[in-house]
C-alpha cells in the first residue's frame, strides 16, 4: 500500500505510461485528462504528491495550482512542462509549484524527483471532504470546527485518510500507530479508538470491512 499521487496529464498515451510507472514503483495512482476532472477529485480526495502537465483542453496546469493551494492544500505539487523557458518555470513556481520536470524527460529523472518531494513532505494538510487534518501540529477540523483526537486517534486517522478508498488492515494499524508511552497497541484498544474516531467524525467515514480491517470513504 503505496502513497497516494494524482497525475493530471491530458496525453492518454503519456498518462498511462506514468500511472503504470509508479505503480509498478508502489504508488496507489489515481489520474485525469482535465481541469474539471482533476478539481473534483481533489476537492474530494488526498495525496501526497499532486503531478500537474501545464498545457490542457480546458485549461492550464498554472491556474489550477494557484486554486489548489488557495483551498488550503499543502500538498506538494509538481509541474510537467514541455518547455524549458525560464519565465514559464518561475510562473510554475510562482503559482505554489515544489518542481518541475521538462518534456521529454528520462524516467529515472522523474522516480527521482517524486521521491524527493515525498521525503520533504513528512507534515502537510489532509482534507476529506468535510474532514481536514494538519499533520504538523496534530489537528482535525470538521467543517471548520476543531475536533479534539488522541494522538492514538490521530495516528489512526491519519493513515486512513492518507489511503483513503483503500482498505487498510488491522494488522497494518496495530503495528503502526502506538500510545502515549510509546507501546504499540493491541487489538481491543484499536476496536476502542476506532468507535472513538467514528463518534467524533462521523461513523459514515469509517468502514468496516469484515475481517480485514477498515476503509476510509469519500461522500460524494
Amino acid at each position: 500500500m503505496g502513497d497516494k499521487i494524482f497525475v493530471l496529464e491530458d496525453d492518454a498515451f503519456l498518462r498511462e505510461g506514468l500511472c503504470d510507472m509508479l505503480e509498478k514503483e508502489g504508488y496507489t495512482v489515481t489520474s485525469a485528462g482535465t481541469c474539471a476532472d482533476a478539481e473534483k477529485t481533489l476537492e474530494s480526495s488526498s495525496f501526497r504528491l499532486i503531478i500537474l502537465d501545464v498545457m490542457l483542453p480546458d485549461g492550464n496546469g498554472f491556474d489550477l495550482c494557484s486554486r489548489v493551494r488557495k483551498s488550503g492544500c499543502g500538498t506538494p505539487i509538481l509541474f510537467l512542462t514541455a518547455c524549458d523557458d525560464e519565465i514559464q518555470i518561475v510562473r510554475g513556481l510562482d503559482s505554489g509549484a515544489d518542481d518541475y520536470v521538462t518534456k521529454p524527460f528520462k524516467l529515472l529523472e522523474l522516480l527521482s524527483r517524486v521521491r524527493a518531494l515525498l521525503r520533504r513532505s513528512n507534515s502537510f494538510t489532509f482534507k476529506s471532504n468535510d474532514v481536514v487534518i494538519d499533520t504538523s501540529n496534530m489537528t482535525v477540523r470538521k467543517n471548520g470546527e476543531n475536533i479534539f483526537v488522541t494522538p492514538t486517534e490521530f495516528q489512526i486517522l491519519s493513515i486512513l485518510i492518507r489511503n483513503s478508498g483503500v482498505i487498510v488492515k488491522r494488522d497494518t494499524l496495530l503495528q503502526n500507530i502506538w500510545d502515549n508511552n510509546d507501546i504499540f497497541i493491541d487489538d481491543n484498544t484499536l476496536s476502542v479508538h476506532i468507535s472513538r474516531l467514528r463518534e467524533k467524525i462521523g461513523a459514515e467515514h469509517i468502514a468496516t470491512v469484515r475481517g480485514i480491517g477498515y476503509r476510509w470513504e469519500e461522500k460524494a
